[in-house]
């Protein structure tokens, strides 16, 4: 459905049929809904704009029914639309696919004037010219539709008569003046051109009692002297519109009234040179381009003075220049600087012409005092997606994205791309961007170290000294960005801020990067230096190096996660080059961290099947890779593979950690238990107090299975004591869980929130997002317990999407859990049934006997509460004999409860109730209130059979 509010409301189908839609008061709810732009309008809101302080009787009665017509009138021209006006807790919402206003600011955006100007059709909101509701968009795009309209008579031959007219409606706007008097005084007509700058001085102290603005002032003396500035601008004309850099006009605008000499620095291609001379287009002095790439340093002085029109023979051609200059407002384009040497030239310029603006493109700053660099960056993904199909004349697409993110967003790039369009189509010139220098060539009409893209990088380095040259090729092995320390390393070189300022090396937030293009050339020249070997093994040695440095454990943790972050992508370059067993042993943790377990297992497999190395980098790597598979077996035997892991580490107390905590809730627990106190005794005989923290933690968690409360708060206080002392965050996370657990199995709930929601904030804060779901489950079961089930949800969904970003299945299954425990309480049996259902062949897969006893016992509950006693009972069944298995009393206990459920007898049924309580009793855990449920129903339905009989 497109809508149109330039002008008279218009309302057309997608197939251009047009609506009508009746009644002026049901027309004017319309254009409210349309000037809110998708956002709510409440109904109050909407009864005070349509009848003011004169409501009808029945407001909000005859409110709806004005809504009611307008979707009744949308849906009769196409059905289905009447969606588009949707009602919610904040009012009322008309979700517009088009409307004409939006597509209007987004063609000024992209500097599409005319196609821009053409879709207005008059006043903007022309049927609500007194509605106070419209005024602040009627306003808006009113102004922007004039300086729109300046805009493209600045670039018209003949503005004068459309000038003319628009001075008659706004006779005080002093940008039209201006434009009024320069055109009037280039037609000759100069005291016509005197007396509009007269009308209006008199209009302005008339009305508002004010003087013309300084640079109306200014273009009046101009006219009165005859100035050369008046005369237009000798600029090329663009053969296409500059699209992407609406913004960075402006800005260069704003600094050029700030600074006198603004340098544009960027890579080749970046459109430096296109942004300067679409800002002269626009600059209302008078504007000299002076282009020096194809000079030599002695040809400068005498473009220059070409330039600007100077032709005198004098000896001193610099004195007799500034001269010219002296009384002239001139904004001088010197293009190209970075091959020639005019730092000098230009200083001497701008001390002798005090209202000389000089604006230089480059690849370096000119290094001048006073000087404003302004980066031209690449165009952002949008941008350049915008330019490519405009010039290309295809529609966005995910091809057409991919291959902009390949040219990094460089104007020139693109530009040669979309030639190839035709020929390749989309998706062909994407599947060929690594030939891109012999690809991307051609683009006649251009200067020629332009017309290819190995062209354009070719000038810049040319320009390099042999240092610069080595460093840059060098660079090319690294993925990403990198530091200026692994810079140096790698490189064996230490120039890498020239080439910032060369624009061949970006910099960002203390780091830096090649764009992709330049990476690519850059790596040609290093293979045609025979370097590659050399420089990808310095790499490799200098990222196992870091690797081995990170401090993961303690205070550093936070600081070197951040760090280990940045590099990521040069640790995975390293392993693909050299899949090392040292490098995955020493980046096991950070990975485990970071929840990357997929990554490491995949990296851990690849160094380990490479011969040779040192055994016990191997039996390190082979536990490393046994505990990541923990949550991911995939058939995998995993208490025999962790025998064997332990029989290759010998007696290594972190092996032994490290095997059982992360089986802590799949594998046999009396064996878990065995390694655990081993691994804890080592850690205490040696005094790590890291490692004796730990294994704690995990003794603590495995305390859960057995419900013993005591030993879960002991083990849990003593673990987070050390880890206080030690600074390390993650440690505190791990401490806290077996104290949430406590808390929640003793009713504690504000208690075990507390803990949970700073757990949450910390592992946010080191982007732990394994822990962040987990925890967040928690804060759900919490929600869940205290009856927030919409709360418990949306926790919970959250949770299962963060852990199925991090393809951790164990979290996953931990936060789908809770969806069904919610489902179940909400009645929603079915989709209960299959949440539960859908892990029970994970968990015998990798060993959870724990989390089957509970998912049985959840299933036989939902058979029972659909009077499926049998089936109930066979669930509840299997479920006891898994609880007993794992010696849980509190799983036990859940699973007699569920007998009793779905037992025939009443006697019976009492008989396992009191049995389960006593087995809650005994480990000191009795059922809170909230988890009271299943059993009150169940002792409710045994009171009603046994008053029945």
């Amino acid at each position: 459905m497109y809508f149109g509010v330039l002008g008279p409301l218009v309302v057309r189908t997608d197939a251009g049929a047009p609506v009508a839609v009746p009644d002026t008061k049901v027309r004017t709810l319309l254009l409210d809904l349309l000037v809110h732009n998708g956002r709510p309008v409440t109904a109050d809101r909407l009864i005070e704009d349509l009848w003011g302080d004169r409501p009808p009787r029945n407001a909000t009665g005859t409110l709806q029914a004005r809504i009611s017509q307008l979707r009744t009138a949308l849906d009769r021209a196409e059905p289905g639309s009447r969606a588009l006006v949707a009602h919610g807790p904040a009012g009322y919402t008309l979700t517009a696919e088009v409307v004409d206003s939006n597509i209007f600011e987004e063609l000024v955006a992209a500097g599409r004037l005319r196609e821009a100007l053409d879709l207005w059709r008059g006043p903007a909101y022309a049927d609500v010219p007194d509605h106070e509701f419209a005024r602040a968009a009627r306003d808006r795009l009113e102004e922007l539709w004039l300086s729109t309209t300046e805009d493209l008579l600045e670039q018209t031959d003949d503005p004068l008569p459309e000038l003319t007219h628009l001075i008659r409606r706004h006779p005080l706007r002093e940008r039209l003046r201006a434009l009024q008097m320069r055109a009037l005084y280039r037609a000759g007509r100069q005291d016509e051109a005197l007396r509009s700058y007269d009308d209006l001085r008199r209009a302005l102290a008339d009305e508002l009692g004010a003087d013309p603005g300084p640079e109306l002032v200014e273009l009046h003396a101009a006219i009165l002297r005859h100035d050369p500035s008046l005369q237009p601008s000798r600029l090329p004309a663009p053969l296409n519109n500059l699209i992407g850099r609406a913004a960075a006009v402006e800005n260069v605008t704003a600094l050029l009234r700030q600074h006198r000499l603004l340098t544009l620095v960027g890579p080749g291609g970046v459109g430096k040179t296109r942004l300067a001379l679409e800002v002269g287009r626009a600059h209302l002095g008078e504007t000299r381009l002076v282009e020096l790439a194809p000079l030599r340093q002695d040809d400068v002085l005498e473009a220059l003075a070409t330039a600007v029109g100077l032709r005198d023979e004098s000896d001193d051609l610099l004195a007799r220049l500034i001269e010219s200059l002296g009384a002239r407002p001139v904004l001088l384009i010197l293009d190209n600087c970075e091959h020639l040497d005019v730092a000098d030239l230009v200083q001497r310029l701008l001390s002798g012409v005090p209202r000389l603006r000089v604006l230089a493109t480059s690849r370096e700053p000119l290094g001048l005092p006073g000087e404003r660099v302004l980066d031209v960056d690449p165009l952002e993904l949008q941008a350049a997606a915008d330019l490519f199909t405009a010039r290309a004349g295809v529609d966005d697409s995910e091809a057409v994205r991919a291959i902009c993110r390949r040219l990094d967003g460089i104007p020139l790039a693109l530009e040669l791309a979309a030639t190839r369009v035709r020929a390749l189509g989309v998706q062909g010139l994407a599947d060929r961007l690594d030939d891109r220098f012999r690809l991307l060539s051609g683009g006649r009409g251009v200067p020629e170290r332009q017309r290819t893209l190995r062209a354009t990088i070719d000038w810049s380095w040319d320009l390099l000294d042999d240092d610069e040259r080595a460093m840059l090729r060098r660079l090319a092995v690294h993925a990403g960005t990198f530091s200026l320390e692994a810079a140096a390393e790698v490189s064996q070189q230490d120039v890498l801020l020239p080439l910032v300022d060369k624009s061949l090396v970006v910099a960002s937030g203390g780091r830096y990067r090649l764009l992709e293009s330049v990476a690519a050339y850059s790596l040609e020249r290093l293979e045609e230096a025979g370097e590659v070997e050399a420089t990808r093994q310095r790499h490799a040695e200098y990222y196992l190096t870091l690797a081995q440095r990170a401090e993961l454990r303690g205070p550093q943790q936070r600081a070197w996660l951040h760090r280990l972050d940045q590099e990521a992508a040069n640790f995975r370059t390293a392993l693909e080059v050299a899949p090392s067993l040292k490098l995955v042993n020493a980046l096991a943790w950070y990975w485990y961290l970071r929840g990357r377990l997929g990554e490491a297992r995949r990296s851990i497999a690849a160094a380990l099947a490479v011969p040779g190395q040192d055994p016990a980098d191997r039996a390190t790597a082979t536990v490393w890779q046994v505990g990541m598979t923990a949550t991911d077996a995939k058939g995998t035997n995993l208490a025999a593979a962790a025998d064997d892991a332990l029989a290759l580490a010998g007696d290594d107390p972190h092996a032994l950690w490290f095997l059982t905590t992360t089986q802590w809730a799949y594998g046999d627990a009396a064996v878990l238990m065995q390694r655990i106190d081993q691994a804890i005794d080592a850690f205490t005989r040696q005094g790590d107090r890291w490692g004796l923290a730990a294994a704690l933690s995990t003794r603590a968690q495995l305390n859960i299975v057995h419900a013993d409360l005591d030993a879960m708060v002991r083990d849990g206080r003593r673990s987070l004591e050390l880890f206080n002392e030690l600074g390390d965050d993650w440690g505190r996370l791990q401490s806290t869980y077996s104290l949430i657990v406590a808390a929640e199995v003793s009713g504690d709930y504000p208690t075990a929130e507390g803990y949970l929601t700073d757990s949450v904030q910390k592992a946010e804060e080191l982007g732990l997002w394994t822990e962040v779901s987990f925890r967040t489950s928690g804060l759900g079961r919490i929600a869940y317990l205290t009856g927030d089930y919409d709360r418990a949800d949306a926790l919970h969904e959250r949770a299962r999407q963060l852990a199925v970003a991090q393809s951790n299945r164990s979290a996953e299954e931990y936060a789908e859990v809770g969806l069904g425990l919610s489902a179940r309480r909400q009645g929603r049996l079915d989709e209960a049934e299959a949440r539960f259902t859908k892990w029970l062949d994970w968990l015998t897969q990798v060993g959870g006997t724990p989390g089957i006893a509970f998912v049985l016992a959840q299933l036989g509950f939902i058979a029972e509460q659909r009077g499926e006693f049998t089936k109930a009972q066979a669930l509840h069944q299997r479920g006891y004999e898994a609880a007993v298995q794992v010696g849980d009393e509190r799983a036990i206990a859940l699973a007699l409860e569920g007998l009793a459920g779905a037992a025939d007898d009443a006697d019976r049924a009492v008989q396992l109730l009191a049995e389960a309580e006593a087995l809650r009793a005994k480990v000191g855990a009795p059922l809170p209130p909230a988890e009271r449920i299943d059993v009150e129903r169940i002792q409710a339905r045994l009171r009603g059979s046994t008053s029945s009989a």
